[in-house]
């Protein structure tokens, strides 16, 4: 309770501030145009960069710098915690009470000699885990139909992955579509407009996901994924596609999708070493490279993963929705010994409904997940939270964010969730894009 009047408190001290800074635009620039082609065809997805500041334009190049900032409160409850895995061992829960500055992102982009060759340059930290990366993408825009490119970009197994980040209800994703979607690695990919209002995007990556996986481990196999969506009504669905109707849209914005991914993957480290696959998590929450996920003294080394996801959302005078339901198989298992499975299939969804309660400046919202396994174990969980816009912009927002999770089937130092959690995790955070 005293953090969420530590909250509210913050709020009011905002408000007074925030009509300096509405009086002059370019104190707080807001997102790009959402017709702007870099955003409405890009795949970047967490990579892509915000409207930002130039620094440099001319006719053989430009330079642009743009950046995101996330600080976060965390806890997970009740502190000390068991739970019991699908083979019927009881492990425990590693639940988490920490204050850190949680994300960063910094981007510089531009294009170079064609206007139509763009470049971004990406650098990520993660002080919660103490990674820092430096990656980039390339892409050429031949057309509104053609796009192509290649660098560090998403597997399209879910909508969350394509663009949309960070504008979601809180500042990361809920429960289902953590656990069912893919990560990120190097690709090469096509995008494009073929037709008015009707997109497509295609990917070949170096696997499901590449965080912790060096070349020397990798194994010969890719990640293919597709997806395909059309904004049928308005033609647009607000900056990056998100979450949420700050825009206050007056016409109903609708957006209908699907996206498919396969993959062979392994764990990317010899059996006795810990996976560096960290990617997957069964219903249980278990990693399946781990020793023994399957049977006791039993290490899978390699698996193929299938997905296919559904989504749709609207917007209309400051109401939101946003829906997607996902089928993933885990198969073609090659381990150490036999295993009971022949196969794992998970099917389950996410839906969220937000309303701005104050026009372009705070919004309440709702959500919900379920997971449908082979285990029986059935994950679910209920949220809720607030986002306070103090500016009447996407770049700044205050959140609180709370869940109830019910045995929750993944977990990470990036999000919400830790593996096997059964109570309430409540989450405070300001984070900005400029």
């Amino acid at each position: 309770m005293k953090q969420v009047l530590l909250f509210l408190i913050a709020i009011l001290l905002l408000t007074p501030v925030q009509r300096a800074f509405a009086q002059d635009e370019s104190a707080m620039p807001d997102t790009v145009n959402a017709d702007d082609a870099r955003y409405k065809n890009g795949i970047a997805g967490e990579f892509t960069p915000a409207k930002g500041f130039d620094l440099f334009k001319s006719k053989r190049g430009s330079l642009n710098i743009s950046a995101y900032g996330l600080f976060r409160f965390l806890d997970q409850m009740p502190g000390q915690q068991t739970f019991t895995d699908h083979l019927g061992r009881e492990r425990k829960v590693a639940t988490r009470n920490d204050i850190n500055w949680h994300r960063t992102f910094v981007w510089v982009s531009g294009f170079f000699y064609d206007p139509k060759f763009r470049y971004t340059v990406s650098i990520w930290s993660l002080p919660s885990t103490e990674q820092t990366l430096i990656f980039g993408l390339m892409r050429y825009c031949a057309s509104p139909a053609l796009n192509f490119g290649a660098g560090i970009g998403p597997s399209l197994t879910a909508r969350s992955v394509q663009g949309s980040w960070p504008f979601w209800a809180g500042s990361d994703r809920q429960m289902a579509e953590e656990y069912y979607r893919g990560g990120f690695a190097s690709s090469f990919f096509v995008t494009g407009e073929p037709m008015k209002r009707f997109f497509y995007t295609a990917s070949v990556n170096r696997s499901l996901s590449q965080l912790g996986i060096t070349a020397a481990n990798d194994n010969r196999g890719y990640a293919y994924s597709a997806s395909i969506w059309t904004l049928p009504t308005t033609g647009e669905f607000g900056p990056r596609g998100g979450f949420g109707d700050l825009e206050e849209h007056q016409s109903l914005a609708t957006r209908f999708g699907m996206s498919a991914c396969r993959a062979r993957e392994s764990r990317f480290a010899p059996v006795g070493q810990a996976p560096r696959h960290t990617q997957l998590k069964l219903s249980d929450g278990i990693n399946p490279f781990d020793d023994g996920a399957f049977a006791d003294g039993v290490t899978v080394t390699d698996l193929t993963y299938q997905e296919v996801a559904f989504d749709v959302g609207a917007k209309y005078k400051g109401l939101s929705f946003q829906f997607e339901y996902a089928f993933r198989r885990l198969s073609d298992f090659i381990a150490t010994a036999p295993i009971p499975e022949a196969s794992v299939v998970d099917h389950g969804f996410y839906a969220q409904l937000g309303q701005m309660v104050i026009e372009r400046k705070l919004m309440l919202y709702a959500a919900t997940g379920y997971v449908a396994d082979e285990f029986k174990r059935h994950p679910w969980e209920v949220a809720g939270g607030a986002s306070f816009y103090p500016y009447g912009s996407r770049s700044l927002r205050l959140n609180l964010h709370l869940i109830h999770v019910e045995k929750s089937p993944t977990g990470s130092s990036f999000g919400y969730y830790t593996a096997g959690q059964t109570g309430t995790t409540m989450s405070m955070g300001v984070d900005f894009l400029l």
